[in-house]
């Protein structure tokens, strides 16, 4: 799979409280052709948070088909991943598929690459994107080091990332997951 550019999505988990950002860079080679996109939705009654970094069609098919599955599988988050990643695995043009998926509930915290891994992170943050490395770091530092809740951690992280990372920019959406 080629270096997925031109986003930053992060959620994180505090006090009950989950929270999911984005930049909103949209970028074409080496030129940015939107900055205020807002790549992270809710699903199921605002229950569960999706961020989604890659080729916009496929991360929409992704998106579209994940919505499928938490269709069929309402109360079971990691069946409804399960169910998409088997499907995605099967399906030989899937596989080809560049894009990834961030997926967050008040329990569960995945990660979906575009070849159909699942990945549930140790620590429950969700970090994608070209500038996912440098929010998650960040992240992994003020939840440890400081008393910032959910919201706070997502939007500083980014902004931090936005600093580092050419493809990030500053404008930040955020959606919250409340206790």
């Amino acid at each position: 799979m080629r270096s997925i550019h031109g986003t930053t999505i992060l959620g994180v988990k505090r006090d009950g409280v989950v929270a999911m950002g984005s930049d909103g860079q949209v970028s074409l080679q080496e030129t940015i052709m939107k900055e205020t996109a807002k790549k992270v939705q809710t699903l199921h009654e605002g229950a569960v948070l999706v961020g989604f970094a890659g080729a916009l069609a496929d991360a929409l098919t992704l998106f579209s088909m994940f919505e499928e599955k938490l269709g069929s599988y309402p109360k079971n988050l990691p069946k409804a991943i399960i169910e998409l990643a088997k499907s995605w695995r099967k399906d030989k043009f899937l596989r080809k598929l560049e894009a990834l998926l961030g997926i967050m509930d008040k329990d569960n915290s995945f990660i979906l690459s575009g070849s159909g891994e699942v990945i549930q992170p140790d620590d429950g943050i969700v970090a994608i994107g070209s500038g996912g490395g440098y929010a998650l770091s960040s992240a992994r530092a003020l939840l440890k080091f400081s008393s910032l809740d959910a919201r706070s951690i997502v939007e500083e992280s980014i902004l931090l990332a936005s600093r580092v990372c050419i493809y990030t920019n500053n404008n930040i959406s955020i959606e919250v997951i409340e206790k």
